[in-house]
């Protein structure tokens, strides 16, 4: 007689959102405070239970406008990986899959769902969070510095058009240091397919005219798909 084979384990599936921007020259990652148990009280990475038909990034958006008030977000989102199911949720086994968006700086509008409030906070300076989550933004912290070394994602925290200091000043909050702003320049200009020229100047630093710079068409991702751009050579960060 065939082997029989237990009946497979179901369990909900999740999904969290780490949102990442730079504001003030600070990195920011979004939070929200839950309005519900488990951890009432507690911030958390926004997010949610996905419902039937819907695929997980279409879940990761929903969430994401539901508990920001912002319905067309802007930035870059991409899947980061899953975790559980067993042993992160106070409630029984669930699976989330995490995703990670970079973009410019939005406002929060108002915050909903099962959320109290939703705010940016200094990566720097976040508090503990609620199911997992610390480990989650690690992940997502380190997903997003490597993909500004080899991939052109930084602009992802810029508007359309921006100056390489202001794309500098991006660098410079996720890695966490310093860069030279005539090395940097050199290196963000001179890295085929990465950068055009928007035939525009803007007033820059200190009030000095500064050229304005887009995404060339081959750097630019498709929404919901890691970017298959790669920069060669990389921008890679400084090592200790």
């Amino acid at each position: 007689m065939p082997e029989s084979h237990p009946a497979p384990e179901r369990f909900p599936v999740t999904v969290d959102v780490v949102a990442l921007t730079v504001r003030d020259g600070e990195l920011n990652v979004l939070l929200i405070t839950r309005l519900i148990e488990p951890f009432r009280g507690k911030l958390a990475l926004p997010g949610g239970f996905v419902l039937a038909a819907e695929d997980l990034l279409e879940a990761a958006g929903r969430e994401l406008a539901e508990e920001t008030g912002v319905e067309h977000l802007p930035g870059h989102l991409e899947q980061l990986g899953s975790y559980g199911p067993k042993g992160r949720d106070p409630r029984g086994d669930v699976l989330t899959v995490a995703h990670l968006l970079l973009a410019p700086d939005f406002p929060v509008l108002a915050a909903g769902s099962d959320a109290e409030q939703a705010a940016w906070y200094p990566v720097a300076e976040v508090p503990e969070l609620a199911f997992d989550h610390a480990r989650i933004l690690d992940d997502a912290l380190e997903r997003a510095k490597a993909k500004l070394e080899y991939s052109p994602l930084g602009a992802a925290f810029c508007g359309e058009e921006f100056t390489i200091a202001q794309l500098r000043a991006v660098y410079e909050a996720v890695w966490g240091t310093r860069l030279d702003p005539r090395n940097f320049h050199r290196k963000a200009t001179g890295t085929p397919g990465f950068l055009d020229e928007a035939g525009r100047m803007t007033t820059g630093d200190a009030g000095r005219p500064a050229a304005l710079f887009r995404l060339a068409p081959e750097a630019r991702p498709t929404a919901g798909q890691p970017t298959r751009a790669v920069l060669n050579p990389p921008l890679m960060r400084p090592r200790e």
